[in-house]
């Protein structure tokens, strides 16, 4: 549930605000898989997978739950 509540925030402040994913955590990065603008997602690519060295084992396992729901 908290998960999901984390998720709806992220998604309605990223509608609101300009995109930099740049400030983003990889947390909220990874919640936000499956929800990027079109327009946005080769930057967000970039970003995501920039940073795909650097996650920890929890983070790898979200990201690739997430990458798989996309996929579908």
């Amino acid at each position: 549930m908290r998960r999901l509540i984390f998720g709806w925030l992220i998604i309605f402040s990223f509608m609101l605000a300009d995109t930099s994913f740049e400030s983003m955590s990889n947390e909220e990065l990874i919640a936000l898989i499956g929800y990027v603008k079109p327009q946005e997602s080769a930057k967000f690519m970039r970003e995501l997978e920039s940073r795909k060295p650097t996650f920890t084992p929890k983070e790898k396992k979200q990201y690739e739950k997430n990458i798989k729901k996309v996929k579908r």
